[in-house]
């Protein structure tokens, strides 16, 4: 493909100002950017050099005449921009969560695949240097047969952060959308893609969060943080997501005869006392990755039966994006990789729209609660 492809970004905020800059680095041309409030995307697209600003999504594919088009609003707002896009025959790329549920993520993957558009769904943490590292020792039977995994992390968030879309269930918010999705695609990339069976347990330990007016980007949400949370002047609005959770999975893996076990634990509000971390056991050995997303140091447990911390290997420390930022140096990769495959080369499989449904099938399903047998009547 001669011409540089066109991308029309929806989402002015954190996500979609990094996505204007992964696609430009991926070579792509932007030719619009279209956000909810008309003066917040002419800064943004003036300060970018974005040659078309509106709040019109339909207008802006009509104008615009875009082949790729980048989600980076909340979840919740996904579904009927991206199936305009679609009908288009535009090719998608989409922030996670794919959608607020698994049937609307469903539909939408049922149309793109009829369709013959490409997508990306950017659970994108699995292009970390580390997690890529941990990927292939765990291909060269580093541990042997993978046996379990564990993924645990402590976000200590604020309880005073205003109210908005990351505190509700129809706008995408939660942890399990925002914080799983990732440790999910990243234990997938490395072990294996199939997930057999799931159970888990979530919990809404915030329960209301200040309303505040002015919030635009999610990067600076802190900001906002009221200064007396008891001014009784202030208004509140109820939490309906999960901000802790507790799952377990079983997934199939070509490098093990049996399935492996995985603990995903996250306490969205508590404080954390060892490091965050992902932990990859196997029947010769294990990989610590330190980090909530396990993008810091790795180290290996092996024959001397001790823990040493490994370097990069200088290929995978030379394919990192010359950006600032974890989320940013990931955006880049995928965005990449997908603007790669659209122009007929040859890629590595990457996480599209069939795993961001099958995500959002499987929160929905965490998130009834209804995995506990009762062991009252017990003698």
């Amino acid at each position: 493909m001669a011409d540089r492809l066109k991308v029309l970004v929806f989402g002015t905020g954190f996500a979609g100002q990094g996505h204007v800059d992964a696609f430009r680095a991926a070579g792509a041309d932007i030719v619009g950017i279209v956000g909810r409030t008309g003066g917040v995307v002419s800064d943004v697209a003036r300060k970018m050099a974005i040659p078309y600003a509106g709040t019109d999504w339909d207008a802006a594919l009509a104008a615009c005449q875009p082949d790729i088009v980048s989600i980076a609003t909340p979840g919740g707002t996904h579904y009927a921009p991206i199936k305009q896009a679609i009908a288009r025959g535009c090719h998608v790329f989409c922030e996670k969560p794919m959608t607020a549920s698994g049937d609307t993520s469903a539909e939408l993957y049922e149309l793109a695949r009829k369709r013959g558009v490409k997508t990306a769904y950017a659970a994108s943490f699995r292009y970390t240097p580390s997690v890529l590292h941990a990927k292939r020792l765990v291909a060269e039977g580093a541990i042997g047969e993978p046996t379990e995994v564990e993924c645990i992390s402590h976000f200590n968030l604020e309880r005073g952060i205003p109210f908005g879309w990351s505190h509700s269930k129809k706008d995408g918010g939660g942890r399990l959308n925002n914080n799983f999705t990732h440790n999910l695609s990243i234990v997938t990339s490395v072990v294996g893609e199939t997930v057999l069976s799931i159970l888990g347990e979530v919990r809404d330990d915030l329960k209301r969060a200040p309303i505040v007016q002015g919030v635009h980007n999610f990067a600076t949400r802190r900001d906002y943080i009221p200064e007396d949370l008891n001014d009784p002047s202030l208004e509140w609005g109820e939490s309906d997501v999960e901000w802790s959770y507790t799952v377990m999975a079983r997934l199939r893996s070509s490098f093990a005869a049996e399935p492996v076990s995985v603990l995903f634990k996250h306490g969205g509000l508590v404080p954390r006392f060892h490091d965050d971390h992902i932990v990859f056991y196997g029947t010769k050995g294990a990989i610590y990755l330190k980090g909530h997303y396990g993008s810091g140091p790795l180290s290996y447990w092996g024959e001397s039966k001790s823990w040493a911390e490994l370097p990069l290997p200088p290929d995978i420390q030379a394919s990192r994006p010359d950006v600032t930022g974890e989320t940013e140096q990931c955006w880049h990769t995928l965005a990449e990789i997908f603007v790669r495959d659209i122009r007929g080369e040859e890629v590595a499989p990457y996480p599209t729209f069939r795993e961001g449904s099958r995500y959002q099938h499987i929160i929905d399903l965490i998130r009834t609660n209804d995995a506990w047998t009762d062991v009252q009547h017990l003698a």
